[in-house]
């Protein structure tokens, strides 16, 4: 089983910055892949980022790339995505999940389907 805890919303203007971490715990994420997703109101869970628990891949959705950024924490049970230039667009509740079962699936670790531990996510308001 793997815990994750998702924090670091809030609200903020437009071109504000803010970080969002996603603290794991339990069983090692050796091998796994952690991801983060949003959900606006009203609308499909959409992928955000991914990266590999190794921290050698990463991917991004297109509409991020260049603003967002995902990482691994310095205590390695930590995954952040620090998110600048934000836009009224990135409203959203934002997950943070783990695929256990793939090392890293390239374009498909964008899909939900593949994603087994979901955090409770943290609210992400974009005032314009």
């Amino acid at each position: 089983q793997v815990q994750l805890e998702e924090s670091g919303g809030g609200l903020v203007q437009a071109g504000d910055s803010l970080k969002l971490s996603c603290a794991t715990s339990g069983r090692s994420l050796e091998a796994c892949v952690v991801g983060w997703f949003r959900q606006a109101p009203g609308k499909e869970r959409k992928f955000v980022a991914a990266i590999s628990w190794s921290g050698g891949n990463t991917l991004y959705a297109d509409s991020v790339e260049g603003r967002f950024t995902i990482s691994r924490g310095d205590a390695k049970n930590t995954v952040y995505l620090q998110m600048t230039s934000l836009k009224p667009e990135d409203t959203a509740v934002y997950y943070c999940a783990v695929d256990s079962n793939s090392y890293w699936r390239g374009r498909a670790g964008t899909q939900p389907d593949v994603y087994n531990y979901w955090g409770q996510g943290t609210q992400v308001t974009v005032s314009s």
